[in-house]
């Protein structure tokens, strides 16, 4: 069951009474800093600002009109000119409440708070409350669990009790603006906590529910500072597994998160269909991660000549150099060039061991960028990125150059297979790959869309893995081949993935669902035999169930099963609505 906020608050703040809160400083109230009540101070000052605004233009004119130098000026002029500086202070101050409280009480505030401490009184009521929950010693993700009321052993009681606060009062904090929805976490020391003081605020400010999006079980502290900000609770995604897949003479059984029904089952079957076949087999063609910056001169002349410089082999060896200092994986492999009028862009390509590899090969680029300043000082750099990467875009030069791991994969499904497990024939695969993958995707002007589905497969098995999701743009080029082999009667299929960017290390494969997914497939962590092994192999074996995928489709398809076992799986007989309320009614009673 859910917690909700009001729990929170019961169990682990007392909410302090408005006695209990006076004695944050020891010292008077802003109201009473003043000998005169608030409205009667507000007043005065009002008046006198305008008063002495209006002598003081006065004067001016006068000394104008009586060519007498504006900076000579009278006694009664300097008191003046001193109440106006003293009112606007008091006024710009929202009538002085913050500038009164921080002239009489900042002595007793630097005892607790340090000599810089300039918040307004709003904000110190709720900002020293929470920088009091940061005191502690240990980072937010060794955080533990916050006790029932707040112990303070080196404070007198009714010292330390000034300290409690309720979530309640942290909330209204967030919602008035008060307390930065963003830094919750730094200043309370607990990441579940802040979560749930965020959620609670946010549905009071929208006025729409969060009950369907869970809160609890959920390790927030795994996700601080490298995979989300500003969590409010976290979607499900059930996983499925496929196989086991006999790829290379290994068995994988692979995970796969969706929400679609009928992927998994279909991948699955196509998974039977090579098992029994024999298994399919692999090929790791390149492994190159890139980043193209982009650079401009004051002429095209100029850009070439960095151009030339930059593809001379001569000079690759000084450019490594400086590449390789940002890791010990990192490794240059080579640069390509292009420009457009005097912009050049420079294509970056280097390995990154069992990492993605991003920001790796970015802190290498700003190396080299860094020591081509020496001899190209009129070099503009433009951005670190140019998209001529191209990163989370279809791009001609991925298709053709490749990014990340290029694979091949393929497997000949024997006659036999091909009619009991798939319910087709090889003759009609064949032409409907021809017709569908090959040309109608060339009718489509497809940018390595030469396929029946592999963004569904690369997609499920990338959310259960850990790795980014938007890459599943580039990734999933790939471009399905089949063909009659043993006189016809066998069927060869493959599948050509040039752009498949995955990592065992780094980002969300850290997180502890995604992370049991690797173990499972064999392939977490880094690899200790050699450098990026465990990242190619999982490329392989995305690229294998890719295959199996494309295999499970196109008979469908061909056999005219698409709609019927779609209809069969992907379609629900339960009353939506009564579940709903059903659920709704459970969650409220319990």
């Amino acid at each position: 069951m859910e917690r909700s906020i009001k729990p929170i608050q019961q169990q682990h703040h007392q909410i302090p009474s408005p006695a209990a809160l006076k004695p944050l400083s020891k010292g008077t109230k802003a109201s009473e800093a003043v000998p005169l009540p608030l409205y009667l101070t507000n007043g005065v000052f009002f008046t006198l600002f305008f008063s002495v605004v209006y002598y003081l233009l006065s004067r001016s004119r006068e000394k104008i009109r009586n060519s007498t130098p504006l900076h000579l000026i009278t006694l009664s002029e300097i008191a003046a000119i001193v109440a106006f500086v003293a009112s606007f202070i008091y006024l710009l101050g929202f009538f002085g409440i913050g500038f009164v409280q921080s002239l009489f009480l900042r002595s007793s505030h630097d005892d607790v708070w340090g000599s810089d401490d300039d918040l307004d009184l709003q904000e110190q009521d709720v900002d020293q409350i929470l920088l009091k929950d940061d005191t502690r010693s240990t980072p937010c993700a060794a955080a533990p669990p916050p006790p029932s009321v707040v112990d303070f052993p080196s404070k007198p009681k009714e010292e330390a009790a000034a300290f409690e606060s309720s979530d309640e009062e942290i909330i209204k904090s967030v919602v008035a603006g008060t307390t930065p929805s963003y830094a919750l976490e730094s200043k309370l020391g607990d990441c579940y906590r802040a979560t749930a003081i965020r959620r609670e605020a946010l549905q009071r400010m929208t006025g729409k529910s969060l009950d369907g999006l869970p809160l609890d079980g959920f390790d927030y502290e795994s996700i601080l500072g490298q995979c989300c900000e500003m969590p409010v609770g976290y979607v499900q995604i059930p996983v499925g597994i496929a196989g086991p897949l006999l790829l290379d003479g290994k068995e994988y059984s692979v995970p796969m998160a969706t929400t679609e029904g009928c992927l998994v089952a279909s991948t699955n079957r196509g998974c039977k269909a090579i098992y029994v076949s024999g298994g399919a087999s692999s090929v790791v063609l390149r492994d190159a991660m890139t980043r193209a910056p982009i650079v401009r001169f004051a002429s095209a002349k100029r850009a070439a000549q960095l151009k030339f410089f930059m593809e001379d082999p001569h000079n690759f060896e000084t450019l490594s150099l400086h590449f390789n200092r940002s890791s010990r994986f990192g490794r240059l492999q080579n640069i390509k060039c292009a420009i457009a009028g005097k912009n050049l862009y420079m294509r970056f390509s280097c390995s990154t061991g069992d990492a993605m590899g991003m920001n790796m090969v970015s802190k290498g680029v700003q190396n080299v960028l860094d020591f081509l300043k020496n001899d190209y000082s009129d070099m503009d750099v433009i951005g670190i990125s140019g998209n001529f990467c191209s990163d989370k875009k279809p791009a001609a030069v991925n298709w053709i150059e490749g990014r990340g791991k290029s694979v091949v994969c393929e497997v000949i499904i024997k006659e036999a297979v091909v009619e009991k497990v798939l319910k087709t024939d090889v003759a009609s695969l064949v032409e409907l790959n021809m017709l569908k993958n090959l040309t109608g995707s060339a009718m489509a002007g497809a940018l390595g869309g030469f396929n029946a589905h592999a963004s569904n497969i690369v997609s499920a098995i990338y959310i259960a893995t850990g790795q980014d999701p938007a890459q599943n743009i580039e990734s999933s080029h790939c471009i399905t081949m089949m063909e009659a082999v043993n006189q016809g009667k066998d069927l060869h299929v493959s599948v050509t993935m040039p752009c498949i960017e995955v990592g065992t290390v780094g980002g969300g494969t850290q997180l502890a669902s995604q992370s049991a997914c690797l173990n499972l497939l064999g392939v977490k962590g880094a690899s200790k035999e050699s450098a990026g092994s465990n990242a190619r192999l999982l490329a392989t074996i995305v690229a294998a169930s890719v295959l199996a995928g494309e295999l499970s489709l196109m008979s469908a398809i061909a056999a005219g099963q698409l709609v019927k076992s779609h209809m069969k799986y992907n379609r629900s007989n339960k009353d939506v609505s009564r579940l709903d309320h059903h659920q709704t009614t459970t969650h409220k009673s319990s």
